[in-house]
């Protein structure tokens, strides 16, 4: 038996219940046969009487709700989506849309108790949004929501009239942009409630991909990913490799004793990237409490932090990093007039870095080459490059430096100042196809939010400069090239529906990913920080709520992140005293990452340099990252040992020259055109400098790009 019920308005402000046999619009199907189905039969009896009664306080509307329907209706989602398009854009006002909103509120049949469960809630919501599906024997989709925010559940209610009854691939197919025009008006367009919409429909589509596999046989053998799961009472680690890094979250006190007595004596600063192994981490750390002058940050604040330090009194700067950040902080504290400071690095053998080399090879000498015969031109080259590479390169085109944080803008701004500049980016392959990207997803943007990204562009701006805007196409990093095909199939199945962050220098599929998550606010693409921040904003949101809540965070940049995560979600969570959030940190693993080794037990460390390194087994072995990379663990940070750090700091100042090859030293040698090329490469660093602080190119960079021009 199927019934359906319509409501529809009259030309008074009542409301009549009528019988339809062919109802205008397609919602929740009642199997009558279904226990679940008679429960919300009566319930639905019960709203509809509720709903006659108050109607009459709300404005009449020319459409009709229709509460039931049967699935032999031949209305298609398309169909019904047009007519809950339409009926939203009817309602001029957005008090109007509200109330329709209400109304459909009071039409969602109640959930289940058994089904309001922490695995069926729905990630990202203001409010506890839950949802449950499953596949009838017809094959079409059921599904089951309820909130504890009116608004929310008349969203769900929304949505199920969509969904309810249709085909998996109806509801697989159906796009989160496909709902932008139910967003109309809308409480004013508050984001978080838009964002509803968005992250009910994935979750719907996680589930229904999940049953539909499961009806079938052929369910993916994904295990989960390794996660550290993080509440108010401590933390539980799930897999080797989380198990690993929680391990040296709580280091033990003796080791951060020491290492602070000794910074104290010699005056000692710590300039360390968020990339460290996470035993020098969990030490720097927790020695923070004890000795100011320990910064861990991204690339772009550690030479900042230097010349902090420098000013504070800091004798000697340790740099934990890859050699291209102990460059910047020589060069920098030069700039800055300190000179006399010392500044080590962490070995007496090259810790490189695969951007770095792929800029110093001879393909990215001819793509620069190409640059300077077009004026003008503008050549954007990474932070992550040496300050040879910086230097060489200015002299060929004009250049100024970015970071994964800023690197939009700078390019945004020289389109802004120069109009018809050509610009040259490098030398990461991934990180210049996902601005290219992000400025072809802006053409689709209206002036009014192009303008919100960059004030002086517009439509035909933006346009107008995907032509001219290039980039280096045979340079990654090894430590992104990870987030690959497997990776983003496995994030799909498993974790669609989490909070996904993605460094710009992931490939395109995991970039497009979080991208996607980003619309819906429930996803970041950046730097190092920019992660940082967004992890930090979700969970104090969460905790400000103030009910239970289970955040998951999938980490797509480095795995020695985890640790100032982990500090700042503790921070959050203890600052609650009942705090009834969990913050889960997922770490997503490439097979790519396991070890090849010799024997079938494996090794258990391998040497790098004068470091010995532990190897965490990998996938096939347990999950986990290995020396060879994947889980986004670098090789060369690694080389970074807390042993390394103590060895050095102890043996300051060198009277004995024991650790003469951990010294950065400034550049001695000239560029092909007789200068030195610490002078030449600080400029394009200084040009990055000035424009973060004054928020436009240099008059000094313009003059000089123009110049190459007037010698064509």
């Amino acid at each position: 038996m199927a019934l359906a019920l319509s409501v529809t308005p009259t030309s008074s402000s009542s409301c009549v219940l009528s019988r339809n046999p062919t109802p205008n619009f397609k919602t929740t199907h009642l199997n009558l046969a279904s226990p679940r189905r008679i429960h919300a039969t009566n319930a639905l009896h019960r709203s509809f009487q509720c709903l006659q009664s108050s109607s009459q306080h709300l404005n009449a509307s020319p459409f009709s709700i229709s509460a039931v329907t049967s699935s032999s209706s031949s209305q298609t989602t398309e169909l019904v989506l047009q007519r809950l398009v339409k009926e939203f854009k009817s309602l001029t006002e957005p008090i109007d849309r509200l109330k329709w909103v209400l109304r459909y509120a009071s039409l969602l049949p109640p959930m289940p108790d058994s089904s309001r469960t922490e695995s069926n809630r729905v990630m990202g919501c203001t409010a506890r949004v839950w949802l449950d599906a499953e596949l009838g024997q017809d094959g079409k989709m059921r599904f089951w929501a309820d909130s504890d925010s009116d608004v929310s559940k008349g969203m769900c209610s929304c949505l199920i009239q969509l969904l309810d009854s249709a085909t998996p691939e109806e509801v697989i197919e159906l796009k989160t942009e496909d709902l932008l025009e139910l967003n109309v008006g809308l409480l004013g367009g508050e984001r978080s409630r838009v964002n509803t919409w968005h992250n009910v429909l994935v979750s719907m589509q996680k589930k229904t991909r999940r049953l539909v596999a499961e009806k079938e046989g052929k369910a993916p053998t994904f295990e989960p990913f390794p996660s550290l799961l993080l509440t108010s009472d401590g933390i539980e680690a799930k897999g080797s490799f989380a198990e690993a890094q929680a391990k040296y979250l709580f280091p033990e006190e003796s080791r951060v004793q020491e290492l602070v007595k000794v910074l104290k004596e010699k005056k000692i600063g710590v300039s360390a990237h968020f990339y460290m192994d996470p035993e020098v981490q969990g030490v720097l750390t927790a020695a923070q409490k004890h000795w100011p002058h320990i910064y861990i940050s991204d690339s772009l604040i550690m030479a900042d932090a230097a010349v902090k330090m420098a000013k504070a009194g800091c004798q000697y700067i340790t740099v934990l990093g890859v050699d291209f950040m102990s460059e910047n902080v020589r060069a920098i504290l030069d700039q800055a007039g300190f000179g006399e400071v010392g500044v080590y690095r962490m070995s007496n053998e090259t810790i490189g870095c695969s951007l770095a080399d792929a800029a110093s090879a001879p393909a990215y000498l001819n793509y620069l080459e190409a640059a300077s015969l077009s004026p003008p031109s503008l050549h954007v080259v990474y932070i992550n490059t040496s300050l040879e590479t910086k230097a060489f390169a200015h002299e060929l085109v004009p250049t100024i430096t970015c970071t994964s944080s800023n690197v939009v803008q700078t390019i945004l701004q020289a389109f802004a100042q120069m109009p018809e500049l050509n610009v040259w980016y490098g030398p990461d392959s991934y990180m210049g196809a996902n601005i290219v990207k992000l400025f072809q997803q802006m053409t689709l943007m209206t002036d009014e939010e192009i303008a919100n990204i960059h004030p002086k562009h517009n439509l035909d701006s933006i346009k107008s400069l995907l032509p001219r805007l290039h980039y280096f196409q045979e340079g990654t990093c090894i430590v992104h090239h990870l987030f690959g095909h497997e990776v983003v199939e496995r994030i799909k199945y498993m974790y669609c529906d989490a909070f996904l962050t993605a460094h710009l220098e992931v490939p395109g599929e995991m970039f497009s990913l979080a991208m996607e998550a980003k619309k819906r606010d429930m996803g970041v693409v950046g730097s190092t920080q920019n992660i940082l921040d967004f992890i930090k904003k979700k969970v104090q949101e969460a905790v400000d709520r103030d009910v239970d809540d289970h955040l998951q965070f999938v980490l797509g940049t480095e795995s020695g992140m985890v640790t100032s995560i982990v500090a700042v979600i503790r921070s959050l969570l203890g600052s609650s005293a009942n705090s009834k959030v969990k913050v889960e940190v997922v770490f997503p693993v490439s097979s790519d990452s396991m070890s090849k080794a010799s024997s079938p037990e494996g090794p258990t460390s391998i040497r790098v340099g004068d470091v010995v390194l532990p190897v965490v087994p990998g996938v096939a072995g347990g999950e986990g990252c290995s020396i060879h990379g994947g889980c986004a663990s670098c090789p060369y940070m690694k080389m970074n040992s807390l042993n390394s750090l103590l060895k050095v700091c102890q043996n300051l100042p060198d009277v004995e020259n024991v650790i003469g090859g951990f010294k950065a030293e400034r550049f001695k040698r000239q560029t092909p055109q007789g200068k030195l090329i610490a002078d030449v490469g600080c400029e394009p660093i200084l040009h990055m400098r000035h424009f973060q602080a004054n928020k436009e190119l240099p008059k000094k960079l313009l003059d000089h790009v123009l110049s190459r021009e007037g010698k064509r």
